[in-house]
């Protein structure tokens, strides 16, 4: 598994105002090395809960993929795919064959691409993936809305803009001995994280993401929340953000819980501690000046907040003790965690 590593994180006054780079930007990630599969004929395996969010992609040939027992997912040449944490799953060459464990065979394994199934089969399935763990429990909120499995499908735009990553990738686990490599394949597999994020948030074939994600494709709710990304030291209500949207006060308030699963200034207040909570743990500023950046009043009033949030004080925040566990109010540690599994 490679070591975290960190961003540059970028001060308030240079957020892009693009509320999924704002969020991309403040993601505090580990990423793993890069694995794949090559087999032939029929095969099943099961695999149990893991930790960390997969990120995929089928090379050649096809296969089937179920998590947490539900339906299966067809995954075709060129698709690209999203798994959830905490979730068991199955792979298979077809639905309906016997399965048999996954780890023992993948852990014999001293290559990165693991061969099994009928060596002779001239029908074969190739695929490559990575993982991502988020050592940061803010940011599960708004990751939520996917459901346990989701594709980018092979010839949407979205799945062509990721052909040079592809090609890049594949050069990757041509051999162990690149220099380099590690680094290569920790960026490989986050550029492909966020550009299926980027897929899934622009509708695609038109699966309606639920949760913060999909609230961004509508026009009314993603434009309050671009200017609460634009502008976040604001003291927006309620009001004022109907009004930027064109809407009533009480249409506007019910349509941004709906979507985000937020009423509009909690979810404002949860991404000024977020954005916050960035800059404690990667910069030397103080608590009070992080405050003052962020549009409060005081560093008494900052504390709470951000206590209410975090469930954890600033300090004891900046120490690490946001990488542990589930913070109050229905943050997760691990996102991506809804019913069905679609195609985007």
């Amino acid at each position: 598994m490679a070591a975290p590593y960190r961003r540059r994180e970028p001060a308030p006054a240079e957020s892009a105002g693009d509320p999924l780079s704002d969020v991309l930007s403040s993601l505090n990630v580990r990423t793993g090395s890069l694995s794949g599969f090559d087999a032939g004929g029929d095969w099943s395996f099961s695999f149990g809960v893991h930790e960390h969010i997969k990120i995929g992609v089928v090379l050649s040939g096809g296969f089937w993929l179920s998590v947490d027992g539900g339906d299966w997912l067809e995954l075709r040449a060129g698709d690209c795919y999203l798994q959830a944490a905490r979730a068991s799953f199955s792979v298979a060459s077809r639905p309906g064959l016997a399965t048999e464990p996954g780890e023992p065979v993948f852990q014999a394994s001293r290559t990165r691409i693991v061969a099994f199934g009928d060596p002779a089969a001239s029908r074969r399935t190739r695929a490559l993936g990575g993982s991502v763990t988020f050592l940061d429990t803010t940011v599960a909120l708004l990751l939520e809305g996917l459901p346990p499995a989701v594709t980018v499908p092979a010839g949407t735009p979205e799945a062509l803009a990721m052909r040079p990553l592809l090609e890049l990738l594949m050069a990757e686990t041509a051999s162990d001995r690149r220099l380099g490599g590690a680094v290569m394949s920790e960026r490989l597999t986050e550029l492909l994280f966020v550009q299926a994020l980027r897929a899934l948030a622009a509708g695609g074939s038109g699966h309606r993401l639920s949760g913060w994600l999909g609230a961004l494709g509508d026009d009314r709710i993603g434009e309050a929340l671009v200017l609460m990304h634009q502008d976040p030291a604001h003291g927006w209500t309620v009001a004022e953000l109907a009004g930027k949207a064109g809407m009533s006060r009480a249409a506007f308030a019910s349509r941004f819980r709906a979507l985000v699963g937020l009423p509009p200034l909690d979810y404002l207040q949860r991404w000024r501690v977020l954005a916050a909570g960035r800059e404690l743990r990667t910069g030397d500023r103080t608590v009070a000046s992080v405050a003052a950046r962020w549009g409060y009043g005081s560093e008494s009033a900052f504390g709470n907040a951000f206590k209410r949030v975090t469930g954890v004080s600033p300090g004891r925040y900046r120490e690490g003790a946001h990488t542990q566990g589930t913070l109050p109010g229905g943050w997760p540690a691990a996102p991506f965690r809804t019913d069905g599994a679609g195609r985007v």
